[in-house]
């Protein structure tokens, strides 16, 4: 399946615990001041791959934990992502998706590919980057009003399950 990137990582030990993969999506509609991926935002730009061409790299790394989709936005693109992220469970490994979007926001468009993304997800990093609330001390988000939501135990338990950071979470799927 075709899929609008920016970008990847092939081996980044930055964009989530372990060692990942990490994919740059294009397109985001927020443009939040100070993004850390300004290239990302408009949706024409980047270039086109397969999922398929994305999940050959992938595997022809067997030292990986996961992978992380960034962008941009990966909810902009969110079918791609769910053919990706089945593949990469087979494969035995997590996903963690970033956006811009709150769980809130995510949850209450109820559309059904956002939905499929959602629980594709192993963890989502909600929130838009607000850049008076950035603090370089934090780990694995960008501004305090980013959180690190289990989706796992938050769709299990109806209510939204917080992670203090991602150090807790299990190198690879469970």
């Amino acid at each position: 399946m075709k899929i609008r990137i920016a970008g990847r990582v092939v081996d980044s030990i930055v964009d989530g615990p372990g060692m990942r993969y990490a994919l740059f999506t294009q397109g985001c509609p927020r443009a939040c001041p100070g993004c850390h991926n300004p290239q990302t935002h408009d949706p024409k730009g980047g270039f086109e791959t397969t999922t398929e061409e994305i999940l050959k790299e992938i595997d022809s790394n067997p030292l990986l934990d996961g992978v992380t989709f960034s962008g941009g936005d990966p909810f902009m693109q969110p079918k791609p992502l769910v053919e990706l992220a089945k593949e990469l469970k087979k494969r035995n490994l997590n996903v963690i998706t970033y956006t811009g979007y709150r769980w809130e926001e995510l949850v209450d468009a109820n559309d059904p590919d956002w939905n499929a993304l959602i629980q594709a997800s192993d963890v989502i990093v909600d929130g838009p980057f607000v850049q008076s609330l950035h603090d370089w001390k934090l780990k694995y988000t960008g501004s305090s009003n980013q959180r690190i939501i289990d989706v796992k135990r938050t769709l299990a338990q109806g209510e939204l399950a917080l992670m203090a950071d991602l150090g807790h979470m299990p190198s690879k799927a469970e």
